[in-house]
């Protein structure tokens, strides 16, 4: 897996991932930035709740259960000082599906947690990092 990113100005910086699609990534204008692209940690975040996502509506399907939708809501807290490093994430799950189970829920959102979603648990050796979900 490769990945390139690239100063643009100020504090703006394109990302170029190894399968071509690129992303924009700007500061705050109080740090020199335009407010035209995400910042980086947030790109942790969205990746974190795109792996995850991904593996919890991959295992119900597998499952033949009956996903309609999903939506991860990330919460994250940062250290105070430098490197202001993710102190705690939490993610809510909202799932939907006409019959879809609580249990099978739990269970995909679990097995993510625990066993496939590589941000998680890499993220988890540096943050506290709790789950919630719900039946929508």
């Amino acid at each position: 897996m490769r990945a390139t990113v690239k100063w643009l100005d100020n504090v703006a910086f394109e990302g170029t991932a190894g399968s071509g699609h690129k992303v924009l990534m700007d500061g705050p204008p109080d740090a020199g930035g335009q407010d035209r692209g995400v910042r980086p940690m947030e790109m942790l975040l969205l990746g974190l709740g795109g792996c995850t996502a991904f593996d919890v509506v991959f295992i119900l399907q597998r499952g033949r259960h009956p996903v309609s939708d999903c939506v991860v809501e990330i919460e994250a807290a940062r250290a105070e000082q430098a490197p202001k490093v993710f102190t705690r994430i939490h993610l809510h799950y909202k799932v939907s599906g006409e019959g879809l189970s609580e249990a099978a829920v739990k269970r995909a959102v679990e097995l993510s947690a625990e066993k496939y979603c590589s941000a998680s648990l890499m993220l988890a050796k540096a943050a506290d990092l709790t789950h919630s979900y719900e039946l929508v």
